[in-house]
């Protein structure tokens, strides 16, 4: 057992990333933190300390230390602002020091030909009418020279006055922000001895969370096969259907060519087997997979695969608080859990919603199990929502994302949670668990 908690590595900010990116970042952060103490605070209601209770925590650490790796990069990033504007300023700085010397000499040179007796001694001095037309420019020039020589003197000084403003400010955001990586950092070490203490009440339930965790193998063992025998299932149907479609369309063009076709479906490979048709008609760029769906199925398909990384969330608020694969248990390392989606802790009658378009196949629980599970296709892709109390759809329902599929049950911890997969059916390779935390997007 850990005397101390385990908090998984978060990615961070890359230097690349703008300012305001940086900034946009931190908000998310804090709204995610914000969003897990109001769900921290419900499950403290239960005084006795829960597995429920140490994910909240754990996540918020995790948040938490982003939050802080998230203020180093915008102290970095300012540091390098300062850097920048300082050099701004000292190169204003020398400008304005040569524009004051050059108009002192400028200023010098027309007090010593201040006479006006000079002025025409050098104009009538002239060799010629052109000449002192073009002595007269000169001196009409200077007078213009020296009056750009204020103008940009004074326009330097601005400037200047503007980047010592810039760069006191900028001073003052850097101290802020000093100060709230303090009270991070603070709130961070309250937060790590709070995980602590629950984690050595929880030591002494070691027995029961042990029995707790066989238990949910089991359970999740037969959710597991009730899904690939339905998967299994339902893509038969697909074959089945899809052979049907493909004994139209040819028969529809035997009956225009008079050309004789054998078709047969094999339900217990999953295959289409295609006799006596000309080569020139059998597709030549379709998958296994692709012949055991119809046409519909492929581009539905298609589009779920197109949306990776950009999907919605099965909740409108939440954070992960059980990650996809083997991993080891938050309290006993030595205990490994396998995980075929990931736990999503949510708000107490949250609604559970589809996050693609797709056909309902199955409304099914399994014994053991104390809430609903809901199954959607999408081609030969499935999504599983379990962990509904309450189911607003039925077998057959057309469904949209965003769509409502029902509400979060609680479970054995007294916690609001959906267990969210998503399986692949392909082909020879068979039925496939896929992370969701790939599928979904950052924002819910």
């Amino acid at each position: 057992m850990l005397a101390s908690v385990v908090v998984y590595a978060q990615p961070q900010p890359q230097y690349s990333m703008s300012k305001d990116t940086l900034i946009a970042r931190r908000k998310a952060i804090m709204e995610a933190i914000n969003e897990t103490e109001k769900q921290l605070a419900a499950i403290k209601n239960d005084k006795q300390a829960t597995m429920g209770q140490l994910r909240a925590l754990q996540n918020k650490l995790a948040d938490r230390q982003k939050l802080i790796g998230n203020i180093n990069y915008e102290l970095n990033s300012i540091d390098k602002d300062i850097k920048v504007s300082a050099r701004e300023v000292m190169t204003l700085k020398q400008k304005l020091e040569q524009l004051k010397i050059r108009y002192a000499q400028s200023v010098r040179y027309a007090y010593t030909s201040r006479s006006s007796y000079d002025m025409l001694a050098f104009l009538f001095s002239s060799n010629d009418f052109n000449d002192a037309m073009r002595r007269m420019k000169y001196l009409k020039k200077f007078r213009d020279f020296r009056k750009y020589q204020v103008e940009q003197i004074h326009l330097t000084q601005n400037q200047l006055q503007q980047k010592i403003g810039t760069l006191n400010a900028v001073k003052e955001e850097k101290d802020k922000l000093l100060n709230t990586q303090v009270q991070q950092k603070q709130v961070l070490l309250e937060e790590t001895n709070q995980t602590n203490q629950v984690v050595q009440n929880l030591k002494s339930k070691e027995s029961q969370l042990i029995a707790d965790i066989e238990k949910n193998r089991k359970i999740t063992a037969r959710i597991n096969k009730a899904i690939n025998d339905l998967i299994e299932r339902e893509m038969a149907k697909a074959s089945k259907a899809a052979a049907e479609a493909a004994a139209k369309k040819t028969g529809t063009a035997d009956a225009k060519t008079g050309t004789k076709t054998n078709i047969k479906s094999s339900s217990t490979d999953n295959s289409i087997a295609v006799n006596d048709v000309p080569r020139s008609n059998t597709p030549k760029t379709r998958t296994d997979v692709e012949l055991l769906l119809t046409p519909e199925d492929v581009v539905l398909a298609g589009n779920f695969e197109g949306n990776r990384g950009r999907m919605y969330w099965p909740v409108e608020k939440g954070y992960i608080t059980e990650h996809f694969g083997v991993h080891p248990h938050p309290l006993a390392p030595k205990v490994e859990v396998d995980c075929p989606g990931v736990g999503i802790q949510t708000d107490e009658n949250a609604k559970i919603r589809c996050v693609f378009n797709g056909t309902v196949t199955n409304v099914f629980s399994v014994a053991g199990g104390n809430s609903q599970i809901v199954m959607v296709k999408h081609g030969n892709y499935f999504t599983v929502y379990n962990g509904l109390s309450t189911v607003s759809v039925k077998k057959g329902d057309e469904v949209n994302a965003k769509q409502p599929l029902g509400t979060v049950s609680i479970n054995d911890e007294g916690v609001p949670v959906i267990y969210f997969q998503i399986w692949k059916s392909d082909g020879k390779k068979g039925n496939i668990k896929m992370n969701p935390e790939q599928w979904i997007g950052k924002a819910h």
